[in-house]
């Protein structure tokens, strides 16, 4: 037997064997991070799966089945015009509201129908950054500049980011472009109200099962938080009522999709938010890595404090407005507003829960790319908003 070809798997067990043998078992910072990856993943699993994936995965679903890739290409095609596909991309990102995790089941659903990179990551990147609700949020709690410079940024990085994966990807969009040219056109499917009213449906119940308390104890938003339930059921029922107009096939074909989706999407989010929550822990608990070593690293408003906000922002992971609290406590821990900013330009709108489904759904190229340009953006932004703001 030749063992020429089975170093890798060696070295492979032998690096696994020792990292078990040598596990920091006992040790409180260790133990105490295990047990906040369960705390989180637990969390995720009660707040996030049932109420924003399950309803992300059948939206994603939906546009497999009941949109023609013909409509996609017309709107966020590689070929379609700049300003329209972008606009609907940037636009419809954030009528949504969801967190980095929420948005990716959306994002796989019009780019494997044939979305092109652009206007696709631009509605990666969008879906979760542009948050009008965390937006304003922000302001009252951080500060009026703050808020502004991430309602700013966040809009221009959707349309910034998604103009340069066109571009350095433009090749692979051209071929892509050709051949779906070469496609025939689709025959008339099923009329466009009562797709139009599906969707309307699903994303109506994502919204208000998801809508977060506002900070003031009166006026409309509140309002509209004490019967969300009503109208989150409300469009669960339409939802079911259209349902059941549909013919067998059809709903076969769209719990399928479904569930492929979840299939693939899943496994990856929930062992990202493990690791996560190990290294990280949760909001007001640590995990391996202690907060003050961040807090400690950001600092003034030095490039490098700006560098590492957003690439520590950029694997962290937000639920939706938890950034706001969490960083009120790094803010008074001594972090500069330009690394503030960074860090809530990269945060919620990446995690490495949602690094590693990115991966699997357009390769490690494009994710890398994609994952550098949001922490050199923000890093930027940050560096250049806080010489602006200490001036």
């Amino acid at each position: 037997m030749s063992f020429k070809n089975e170093w890798k798997p060696f070295f492979w067990l032998t690096a696994g064997f020792l990292a078990i043998y040598h596990l920091p078992v006992g040790q409180g910072r260790f133990d105490n991070a295990i047990v906040q990856a369960l705390e989180l993943v637990k969390w995720y699993a009660r707040e996030h799966v049932l109420l924003c994936l399950v309803p992300a995965f059948f939206i994603a679903g939906a546009i497999s089945v009941f949109v023609s890739q013909g409509s996609v290409m017309r709107y966020l095609g590689p070929g379609a015009k700049k300003l329209l596909a972008y606009g609907v991309a940037s636009v419809s990102g954030s009528i949504l509201a969801v967190c980095s995790c929420t948005v990716l089941p959306l994002f796989a659903g019009i780019y494997r129908m044939g979305a092109g990179l652009g206007p696709a990551t631009a509605f990666l990147y969008s879906g979760p950054a542009i948050n009008v609700l965390a937006i304003i949020l922000t302001a009252r709690i951080l500060g009026l500049q703050l808020g502004i410079g991430r309602a700013v940024g966040a809009v221009l990085f959707s349309i910034v980011i998604g103009l340069l994966m066109h571009f350095f990807f433009r090749k692979e969009e051209q071929e892509k472009q050709v051949s779906m040219a070469a496609l025939p056109e689709p025959e008339a499917g099923r009329p466009l109200w009562r797709t139009a009213l599906q969707f309307t449906s699903l994303v109506g119940l994502l919204i208000f099962a998801n809508w977060g308390a506002p900070d003031q104890a009166s006026g409309f938003w509140i309002v509209v938080h004490d019967i969300k339930w009503f109208l989150a059921g409300g469009f669960l029922l339409l939802t079911v009522g259209l349902a059941t107009g549909l013919t067998r096939e059809e709903n076969s074909e769209w719990v399928a999709a479904s569930w492929g989706f979840a299939k693939q999407i899943m496994p990856l989010l929930l062992i990202g938010v493990l690791v996560s929550g190990m290294l990280l822990g949760r909001p007001g608990h640590e995990g391996l890595i202690p907060s003050a070593w961040i807090a400690g690293t950001v600092g003034g408003n030095s490039l490098l404090s700006n560098v590492i906000a957003s690439a520590s922002g950029a694997f962290m992971y937000f639920a939706t407005m938890t950034e706001v609290p969490i960083l009120q406590g790094l803010l008074g821990a001594g972090m500069g507003q330009g690394p503030a900013l960074a860090l809530m330009l990269a945060g919620p709108a990446v995690s490495l829960p949602s690094i590693l489904v990115m991966r699997s759904i357009m390769g490690d190229r494009k994710t890398a790319v994609f994952i550098l340009l949001v922490i050199v953006m923000s890093s930027f932004t940050g560096w250049i908003f806080g010489s602006i703001v200490a001036a």
